[in-house]
């Protein structure tokens, strides 16, 4: 059978790779639906663009580098790719089969594993080729695979992005035949699919696909045709008053938000707040207009927090804010109408805000009838974990923690905060019994908040109420940590309480699963610790936490300092440090974390030294030798077993070396600390070059291996030196 299979590297023609002619067009593709969620909305969009990409890529239709314009409104989803062709590439297929062992008999014949794999593809026995796998001789087959056409693919294309789109709940609705059920997360209306000026045949929810597509829901021109897929978002602007493009839209939104907040010179008050709102509004209308709305100035005696969360969370308005980040009797509304009379509609959104801000003035007023003592007496029918008692349990053990950590930073000179035991005390007994006021029911994101407003009606300490405003600080990454003394001890406690006892009763994160938010609390405390320089040891806080639950909880202290170094790290690496300087400083374990900062610098100095990488290297040398023996288990050098004149001088250097080294560690001085080692250089050097470690004579091996164990305890004074290399 010519070619013959058997000799190797036979092949048989086999036509090449190719393509019909195929034409090139942008591809757009629009899913008209009912109001869509605004909070998921931006999500949606990306996702229904990057699934249609990807689809049109995996079939050859688009390429990986295409423009993609994506689009996003509260009532569609639309996506254009550029150059998308008409039909693929055809493609030329490579099948793997049998070894040739097993295709040929011992004759060098075609066996019926090989005849039977050959007639399972439709080969010819002489189209069969013989080529090495990396690892075997085999045959293989290579065929051309027709290029799939965009007309044929596109249907398809269209059932696997709706499909991999990341919707939490869907709606089943009824398909107009009356028969037919469709599960979306909105009921979808309309189906544009062009490819340049052509329509193409594709379905999708039941929906057919055309060119024609709806505006605005009242000031569109009704019924919009879509003559080319590069004219899209050109079109429903001027005939369908909608800005299709959900970062075009946003970008309006902010630049009409902040012109008319300038002519009123005031401001949008914090950036991190005002991001997430003008998110949700650009989700919420597709041809945006921005009005000025007031309420009266007799409002302005509520707290402003409660105002503000009235106004952003309930109505979607942007508050305004004078020079002094005071709040103004004013707000912006953005609207989905633009009107040259906006008259009405502001005077509709003033009458929908006063009754809200009459609510807040309401639960202020009668709040503060009722003092924080009073109520934290009755934080015990408020249930906080079903293992882990209830809010006046918990508040119990905050108390116990607080004082705790209030004594360790007070007994320490090096930390810079004077600590009143009593005042952490009564923050702490305090410090959740807003959860029990009405404004904190109605809006639980003023936690806190609210207890020091009420704690200063009460009369209770600065330092107190305070304190209660600061104790969830910081509340995300970034977050600005609490500034008084008080404020530090009491949101140390917390957070401890919470780490200790949620790891107490086993509920520690695991992988993207972090319910109690536990990672965010570890770093909390991490940062109070490193960047507020509080000499008060990790491991002596971590017991504390455990000690205030007397047994109620399993004990898991190492468990919850690893995972606390853990999160370190992870915060080290956000700083700037490297791998092998975090590792160097952290894989100790300092308990002292307000030590690690200046480690790190020391780390960082030391390796620009001459001697850096000598003494790096032989400190894993060292590393491995004693890993691999336990004969030097911390016992002292003899120096009478000091026998050869090169271990003699290391061990003079480490006793002359080891004391300023010490010394300057005391001091804080790090850096001073590592750079001594430097003078051993020469000595160490000379110890590996003459002195045989693993002697014979058990007592001489024993010995060495103990002055390696001071050296090495000497060279890791500040840091694992080891871990630079």
């Amino acid at each position: 059978m010519p070619p013959d299979p058997r000799a190797p590297g036979a092949s048989a023609a086999h036509p090449a790779a190719s393509s019909a002619a195929a034409s090139r067009a942008p591809l757009l593709v629009e899913l008209r639906t009912e109001e869509l969620p605004p909070k998921t909305l931006e999500r949606l969009g990306a996702a229904f663009a990057e699934g249609v990409a990807s689809a049109l890529r995996a079939r050859g239709l688009a390429e990986s580098d295409a423009r993609l314009d994506r689009f996003a409104t509260p009532r569609r989803l639309a996506v254009r790719i550029d150059d998308v062709v008409s039909r693929a590439n055809d493609r030329l297929v490579e099948t793997k089969g049998p070894s040739v062992k097993i295709g040929l008999d011992a004759c060098g014949e075609p066996t019926q594993a090989l005849v039977k794999w050959a007639r399972k593809l439709g080969a010819p026995l002489d189209a069969l080729e013989r080529a090495h796998d990396g690892k075997h001789e085999v045959f293989r087959y290579r065929s051309v695979v027709a290029g799939e056409s965009l007309a044929q693919a596109i249907s398809s294309v269209l059932a696997e992005a709706v499909a991999a789109l990341p919707i939490a709940k869907t709606m089943q609705y009824q398909l107009a035949d009356g028969r037919t059920n469709v599960s979306f997360v909105r009921p979808a209306h309309g189906l544009v699919v062009l490819h340049g000026e052509q329509v193409l045949e594709a379905s999708v929810l039941g929906l057919a696909a055309g060119r024609i597509t709806r505006g605005h829901r009242f000031q569109s021109e009704g019924d919009i045709e879509i003559d080319d897929a590069q004219r899209y978002e050109e079109r429903l602007a001027a005939a369908g008053r909608v800005i299709a493009s959900f970062d075009a839209r946003r970008a309006r939104i902010e630049a009409m938000l902040r012109e008319r907040a300038a002519q009123h010179e005031a401001s949008l008050g914090d950036e991190a707040q005002v991001a997430p709102l003008l998110d949700e509004v650009t989700a919420l209308v597709e041809w945006p207009a921005v009005y000025v709305g007031e309420f009266e100035r007799e409002f302005l005696q509520v707290p402003q927090e409660c105002l503000i969360l009235t106004m952003r969370t309930n109505q979607k308005y942007f508050p305004l804010f004078d020079r002094g980040h005071r709040l103004l009797p004013k707000f912006l509304i953005v609207s989905n109408m633009e009107v040259d009379d906006a008259r009405s509609i502001v005077a509709g959104n003033e009458r929908v805000v006063r009754p809200r801000l009459a609510d807040a003035r309401f639960f202020f007023d009668v709040d503060r009838r009722t003092p924080l003592a009073q109520r934290a007496a009755d934080l015990g029918h408020v249930v906080y974990h079903a293992k882990l008692g209830t809010q006046a349990e918990r508040t119990a053990r905050v108390r116990r923690i607080a004082r705790s950590v209030a004594a360790m930073l007070d007994a320490d000179p090096a930390t810079p905060l004077r600590i009143d035991a009593d005042l952490a005390d009564r923050a702490a007994l305090l410090a959740k019994a807003d959860l029990l006021s009405g404004m904190v029911g109605e809006f639980p994101e003023l936690q806190g908040v609210m207890g020091g407003y009420y704690a200063r009606h009460d009369g209770e300490d600065d330092a107190v109420a305070q304190a209660i405003v600061e104790q969830y600080s910081p509340r995300f990454a970034g977050d600005a940590l609490p500034a008084t003394p008080t404020g530090t001890v009491l949101a140390l406690a917390d957070k401890l309480e919470t780490l200790a006892g949620m790891f107490g009763i086993g509920q520690q994160p695991t992988g993207d699963k972090d319910p109690f938010a536990l990672r965010r609390h570890a770093l909390g405390v991490l940062r109070m610790l490193v960047e507020k320089s509080l000499a008060a040891p990790l491991d002596a806080l971590v017991a504390a936490a455990f000690d205030a639950f007397d047994g109620e909880v399993a004990r898991a202290d190492d468990a919850l300092v690893a995972f606390l170094f853990e999160r370190l790290s992870g915060y080290l690496r956000e700083q700037g440090w490297s791998a092998h300087e975090i590792a160097a400083v952290v894989d100790p374990r300092p308990m002292r974390l307000d030590t690690v900062p200046a480690r790190l610098r020391a780390v960082r100095s030391f390796a620009g030294l001459p001697e850096a990488d000598a003494l790096a290297g032989a400190n894993k040398r060292i590393v491995n030798i004693l890993r691999k023996s336990h004969e030097a288990a911390h016992k002292p050098v003899e120096r009478a077993l000091l026998v050869e004149p090169a271990e003699r001088a290391l061990a003079e250097c480490v006793d002359a070396l080891a004391p300023q080294a010490d010394e300057r560690a005391r001091s804080g001085d790090w850096f001073g600390a590592m750079s001594v080692m430097a003078g051993a250089r020469t000595a160490v050097d000379r110890f590996f070059d003459e002195v045989m470690v693993m002697a014979d004579d058990p007592r001489l091996r024993a010995n060495r291996l103990a002055l390696l164990e001071a050296l090495r305890t000497l060279m890791n004074r500040v840091a694992d030196i080891s871990k630079l290399g």
